[in-house]
């Protein structure tokens, strides 16, 4: 075969498309040479502009298809200040790297950021930096708690990366074209395993999951890319009884050459032809990957950071602005990222001229999710706090709020993002990922709206900035009422962040376009529109009892742990209703003239609406707004608030219509045998085998909520896809028995329930 012909575009199917191929390698290059890695490692030991142990260094020789490249680029020409090295300049630190082609196999994936906000089944790592002599070097520990811990987190970061979004068409017919941001990383373990040294992708995660998809095939799940990635990476060569004990790192390298071995192979059998079978394909534009690698990094003069530190910011600040100029990650996953950034910052750089930097580290450590709500007294050193969520969330804001810490966290924020301004709003923005992380999963419903309500301003209201108030710490919200109304701006400022930040998660607080207007009290109106944190500032203004009365029962009724029933998103999205009863959970409208403050219809506690959350927060613009229609009073006469029909959360004992006998033919029926009972008899069985498979239908979904409780990733019904596919099934089946309605469903029913008398 030619040049020519070998280089022609080749037309592939891949899924339900068709992809064109437009080159593609048809030999692999081979394993590197000893000799050549050899010399890349002592390149790099002996460059001034590079600072990586010697381990590192073999990390990289293994990794690079072309070592002897990478020593050229390492080499500094005699008497020059120049370098082939590629350099990056940030706040405070200079990175310089290498540019060259690694093995796939060699990359392991590093912590994805795009999940950064999200509730997963595996944590992240600790991660650390290293210096030597006082000088950073360009490497990071990965601290895991033992192996398993290992496998379970790359294991996710395929998988949830690959929920995310997927490059595989794209990687199929170009490869991939971008280079990714990849660095030394040590992979240690608590569990005092021996650890390991190899490379991780910090920049590129989403093509390096979507290269394992495409070798894994079209057909394959991303499950299956992941269980793939995962042995790959893991992969070990078992030691030769004769042979003197490698290290675990020795070991687990010449396990992933095997796999290459094992690749190249198949390759070469898969690729004989005139044309490349799909497989070859699949190999060959997957076998290598280009790569930035980051081997230097020099601090700048006048830097606050730890040397230990300074890599590790060095290389946030980079890949935050790849983000933003290329695919930036969505909003909450970037407010996390830049408010947790700010505040490590600021830990670093003025805790210790402020003088509080243990307990200002310790407040990073609950704001990241290291340390849980429990911990909220100890850190703050005050035994009368509750440990609880919402009282986590209290605290922190009255801490991130506080003018010195302000001022520097928006300054520190604003500098991150690269804006000239940093607003109160855009502040809020960033806390509310922060703030929700204790129940972001069992309040996903809603974490949207909620989102947006604090990017709207939040409960940051102008009472909460001003300074000068510490929060009052109690069992009853419903006790800081009186003190707030006589005046005590700490009672008003923590029924302000509790109250606010409640009724925010659950849905009744939103942003000021997240409802319809409307001059009566119904669900999802509002009686005149405000950015949430005026509502907030509203609510908890001087001598407002109608709203205060209204954050402190909202406060105390508050639960971390579900929606309540009167939060639209249980409805919105097809979440189950509470019971009724004692158990059932929801906030309440408030009656000041009952002793309770609850305000009741006929004996049941009437739900709060977003309209009274409004309408309470300025009383007398609502009352304007709604003279003409409702002149005499603000609710219309009638059961307000009366709760749609209870439904049975009993479920139903089902029975499985694939190996239950009874979901198949008559009892006695052999299978294969023919069928000749009456037609009546046939349609009956397969009735009830509908019936059956619609009930494992239903218990099939009650199980995926369940599974899905606890966590935000992966989807329930996976991709758009294969959602697509199941709401267009379960539209057919509908059609079906909608058409076939029996004529008697047709006629009105008789008021009496006992039928007609025709």
């Amino acid at each position: 075969m030619s040049k020519s012909e070998a280089q022609a575009p080749i037309t592939v199917e891949w899924g339900k498309e068709q992809v064109v191929v437009s080159d593609v390698a048809r030999e692999l290059p081979g394993a590197s040479h000893v000799d050549d890695r050899m010399k890349l490692v002592k390149a790099g030991q002996d460059s001034a502009l590079a600072s990586l142990p010697e381990d590192a260094w073999h990390a990289l020789a293994r990794a690079s298809v072309a070592p002897e490249l990478v020593a050229l680029q390492l080499r500094q020409p005699g008497g020059s200040d120049g370098s082939l090295l590629l350099e990056e300049h940030v706040d405070g630190a200079t990175l310089r790297s290498v540019h060259t082609r690694v093995w796939l196999t060699e990359l392991f994936p590093g912590i994805q950021p795009r999940t950064g906000q999200e509730v997963l089944d595996v944590d992240d790592p600790q991660v650390t930096g290293m210096d030597a002599d006082g000088r950073p070097q360009a490497i990071l520990r990965y601290e895991y708690r033992d192996l398993g811990h290992l496998r379970q987190h790359i294991w996710q970061t395929i998988h949830a990366t690959l929920h995310i979004n997927s490059y595989e068409e794209s990687i199929l017919a170009r490869r991939v074209t971008r280079a990714l941001i990849v660095h030394p990383v040590v992979i240690a373990f608590t569990d005092g395993t021996e650890p390991v040294h190899a490379l991780v992708a910090r920049d590129g995660i989403t093509r390096l999951a979507s290269a394992w998809k495409v070798m894994a095939g079209s057909g394959a799940t991303k499950e299956a890319a992941a269980d793939a990635a995962t042995e790959a990476l893991l992969a070990e060569r078992k030691q030769p009884a004769n042979e003197p004990l490698k290290s675990r790192t020795q070991r687990w390298a010449l396990g992933r050459e095997q796999r290459r071995e094992l690749l190249r192979k198949e390759f070469g059998k898969e690729s004989g032809g005139e044309v490349p079978s799909l497989r070859a394909i699949q190999i060959a534009q997957t076998y290598v990957v280009p790569a930035h690698i980051v081997v230097g990094t020099q601090a700048h003069e006048g830097g606050m950071l730890p040397a230990a530190d300074v890599f590790d910011d060095a290389l946030r600040s980079i890949l935050a602005s790849v983000h933003v100029e290329f695919k930036p990650w969505d909003a909450a996953a970037q407010n996390l990222e830049v408010a947790t950034r700010a505040l490590k910052l600021v830990v670093q750089t003025r805790a210790r001229e402020w003088g509080n930097e243990e307990q200002l580290g310790e407040v990073y450590a609950l704001a990241v999710g290291r340390r849980p709500a429990a911990d909220t007294p100890a850190i703050f050193r005050d035994p009368a706090i509750p440990g609880t969520p919402l009282w986590r969330a209290v605290y922190l804001l009255h801490v991130l709020t506080r003018a010195e810490l302000y001022a520097e966290l928006r300054g520190r924020a604003k500098e991150i993002k690269n804006e000239r301004r940093m607003t109160a709003k855009g502040y809020a923005g960033l806390l509310g990922p922060v703030v929700d992380e204790p129940w972001r999963a069992e309040k996903k419903a809603a974490v949207k709206q909620a989102r947006k309500a604090w990017s709207n301003g939040g409960v940051l209201c102008k009472a909460v900035l001003s300074g000068g108030w510490i929060p009052v710490p109690t069992d009853d919200f419903t006790s800081l009422v009186a003190p707030a109304l006589r005046g005590d701006v700490n009672a008003r400022c923590t029924l302000a962040l509790a109250g606010g930040t409640a009724l925010i998660a659950d849905k009744l607080i939103t942003s000021n376009v997240g409802s319809a207007l409307g001059t009566r009290r119904e669900p999802g109106k509002v009686p005149f529109r405000a950015d949430a944190h005026l509502v907030v500032g509203g609510l908890a203004a001087e001598g407002n009892e109608l709203g205060l009365w209204t954050l402190a029962l909202a406060a105390q009724r508050f639960e971390a742990g579900r929606l309540p029933r009167n939060a639209g998103s249980r409805q919105e999205f097809g979440l189950p209703e509470e019971e009724a009863g004692d158990g059932a959970y929801q906030h309440v409208a408030v009656d000041l003239a009952a002793p309770d403050r609850i305000r009741r219809h006929g004996g049941d506690e009437v739900p709060l609406l977003p309209w009274d959350v409004v309408y309470a927060s300025d009383e007398a613009r609502a009352r304007k707004t709604i003279a003409d229609s409702m002149p005499s009073a603000p609710w219309p006469a009638g059961p307000a608030g009366a709760r749609p029909g209870e439904r049975a959360d009993e479920e139903a004992p089902v029975t499985d219509p694939v190996t239950d006998p009874a979901a198949g033919p008559a009892a006695g029926q052999e299978a294969g045998a023919s069928d000749d009972r009456p037609v009546g008899a046939r349609i009956a069985d397969q009735r009830r085998a509908l019936g059956l498979a619609l009930s494992g239908a239903e218990h099939a979904l009650a199980k995926l909520r369940e599974l899905g409780q606890g966590r935000t990733y992966p989807p329930l019904f996976t991709d758009a896809d294969e959602w697509h596919e199941l709401r267009e099934a379960a539209i057919r089946v509908h059609h079906q028995i909608d058409n076939h309605r029996p004529p008697s469903d047709e006629e009105e029913p008789a008021e009496d329930g006992t039928g007609s008398d025709d």
